[in-house]
């Protein structure tokens, strides 16, 4: 059972799933299209997400989730072990 983090939104945990199901790279643009939210709030998302440590980019904007991602949907990480860089 994945703990709720208090700052993550539904849509945050739609874009972790997304990523955990589909092990690739891919755009706020075409995350949005597949998880049927806006583009421009998926990429806000995906921002914070990437400063908590939860998904990473390679500087392209393409984004795909990163093994503390893995591990917080696995159940293996508690709320407290993950911050953001405010």
């Amino acid at each position: 059972m994945v703990e709720r983090i208090p700052w993550m939104t539904p849509a945050d945990y739609e874009i972790m799933i997304f990523f955990d199901e589909h092990d690739i790279q891919v755009s706020p643009k075409v995350l949005a299209a597949n998880i049927d939210y806006d583009r421009q709030y998926v990429s806000k998302r995906c921002g914070e997400l990437s400063d908590a440590g939860l998904l990473k980019t390679d500087g392209s904007g393409l984004y795909q989730l990163t093994q503390t991602g893995h591990a917080y949907l696995e159940g293996e990480l508690e709320a407290s072990d993950l911050s953001r860089e405010d």
